[in-house]
């Protein structure tokens, strides 16, 4: 059974920093991603990586701000925000495909998380 679960989610004050994670277990994930929803909102897209780690794609909104990294021998994709904005209050997913990691189409991850919800106050 595959499954993806996060983890490290919560209140954090805008300017401040937070580290979700997300194990994987049941199989490995060429490329994993990390997306959010926000109430009212379609999912976007936030952040991927490919297996080796060698590239990473992020949105607009978080470049140079958050970072998304693995652990391979751990099955663990984690996403470190810095500078957290009120804006990137939402439920944060992760995801995994065999597609390309510069994928920021939500249709092309084929496993999903539960989701963490991440709120930021100003």
């Amino acid at each position: 059974q595959v499954q993806l679960v996060e983890s490290g989610g919560g209140l954090v004050q805008a300017g401040g920093s937070l580290r979700l994670s997300c194990a994987a277990s049941g199989r490995t994930f060429s490329t994993m991603g990390w997306f959010r929803q926000a109430p009212g909102k379609e999912r976007e897209f936030v952040a991927a990586i490919s297996w080796s780690g060698a590239t990473t794609y992020y949105a607009d909104s978080v470049k140079g701000r958050f970072t998304i990294s693995r652990d391979n021998a751990k099955n663990t994709v984690y996403l470190q925000m810095f500078s957290p904005k009120p804006e990137d209050t939402a439920v944060y997913y992760c995801a995994g495909t065999e597609g390309s990691a510069r994928s920021s189409n939500p249709t092309t991850y084929d496993y999903w998380g539960q989701g963490t919800q991440v709120t930021v106050s100003s």
